[in-house]
């Protein structure tokens, strides 16, 4: 793994730099941007890449806002993120998320990943009703 890279701040930015700043703010109605994209703002297409798909999929949907951040922090549970673990489940809470419902979500997780480990270890055919 990499030495961790320092997150490059808005003063310091350049203005392609400051320009996705200033999307993020406005479209999520903030005033600070968070490391993880200042992180990424040292690669700017990069940057500029992740926030377009963030505003596509995390967007307007089939999918409820509080039900997408649900997904989000249930994944970054199961790859041990624990940034995205924060950031998500931090946004949950603002989308109305519970505690009863954060702790229900990791007792699913982790039944989901025992479960999965098990049928994959055990190679349990896929019943034909399933498909």
């Amino acid at each position: 793994m990499s030495a961790p890279r320092e997150p490059i701040e808005y003063a310091q930015a350049s203005p392609e730099v400051r320009a996705v700043y200033d999307d993020i703010m406005a479209t999520r109605g903030a005033d600070w941007v968070n490391n993880f994209w200042k992180v990424l703002a040292h690669d700017p297409p990069t940057l500029r890449r992740i926030w377009a798909n963030i505003k596509a999929v995390m967007g307007p949907g089939a999918l409820d806002p509080l039900t997408k951040e649900l997904l989000y922090t249930a994944v970054s549970a199961s790859n041990g993120c624990h940034y995205c673990i924060a950031s998500h489940s931090a946004a949950a809470r603002a989308k109305g998320m519970s505690e009863a419902q954060y702790w229900e979500l990791l007792a699913i997780v982790g039944l989901a990943n025992e479960t999965n480990r098990l049928v994959t270890a055990l190679g349990v055919p896929v019943d034909e009703r399933f498909q």
